[in-house]
């Protein structure tokens, strides 16, 4: 996703334990993006969203600028040597006042990282993905768990995303993109990403219009935030 389907570096501060993570799950490891790593993550954003139009998602560019910008925003789940899931952000401000509207770029700069601020009070998150075969093992969550870990660690005010909605071009007909949501929020129904990340502890906070063109031609993306209840703003 982004999560805008469910998408850096010293200067953020100190990596250390962010370069290299062991998960419980057998088989699976979290480290911090490499340069290296950039074209086989490239392969797995596209395998993860085929419906999306490619121009949207992060680019081998992209990702090797994103090893420059901020790796410590960037984790990658391996399988051995393979990437199988990632999830990548960045810091910056952001108004709900006037940017409930917004695409990536306009919030998080080209290649989706050049506006990447150490001293800004949102992670945003630009990219989240699971390759289809590794879903159900606990990897998207366990790449959440990372993002907040850098969140506290930094005393970032939370979590910011534009989250696909992949449940609602087969209601398309019967109800708008709002009254969807709702009813995904209220429990009445369950999409496959938004679903998840409010069990992760978002909330939503609008519906995004014009987010990420897919083959089906619906675009829209909700707004979700986890806010840091640790956060001192020191």
């Amino acid at each position: 996703m982004d999560e805008r389907r469910s998408r850096s570096a010293g200067r953020a501060g100190p990596q250390g334990d962010e370069r290299q993570r062991e998960d419980l799950d057998p088989g699976i490891r979290y480290v911090n993006l490499t340069a290296e790593l950039a074209p086989a993550c490239h392969r797995l954003e596209l395998a993860a969203f085929p419906e999306a139009d490619p121009d949207g998602l992060l680019s081998e560019e992209d990702i090797r600028l994103f090893a420059d910008v901020f790796p410590a925003g960037y984790f990658v789940a391996l399988d051995g040597d393979e990437p199988v899931g990632q999830g990548a952000g960045v810091f910056v401000p952001f108004d709900f006042e006037t940017q409930v509207q917004h695409t990536i770029e306009s919030v998080c700069g080209p290649h989706q990282c050049d506006n990447h601020d150490p001293e800004a009070p949102w992670y945003y998150g630009v990219d989240i993905a699971v390759l289809a075969s590794h879903r159900g093992r606990g990897i998207g969550r366990k790449l959440y768990d990372l993002r907040k870990e850098l969140v506290r660690r930094h005393d970032k005010r939370g979590i910011i995303a534009g989250g696909d909605l992949p449940g609602y071009p087969p209601h398309a007909e019967e109800m708008d993109i709002h009254t969807y949501v709702a009813k995904v929020v209220a429990g009445e129904l369950t999409d496959p990403t938004l679903t998840m990340q409010l069990h992760n502890g978002f909330e939503v906070r609008g519906v995004i219009h014009e987010y990420l063109a897919h083959e089906h031609g619906e675009d829209h993306a909700s707004l979700i935030v986890w806010e840091n209840p640790g956060y001192t703003g020191d």
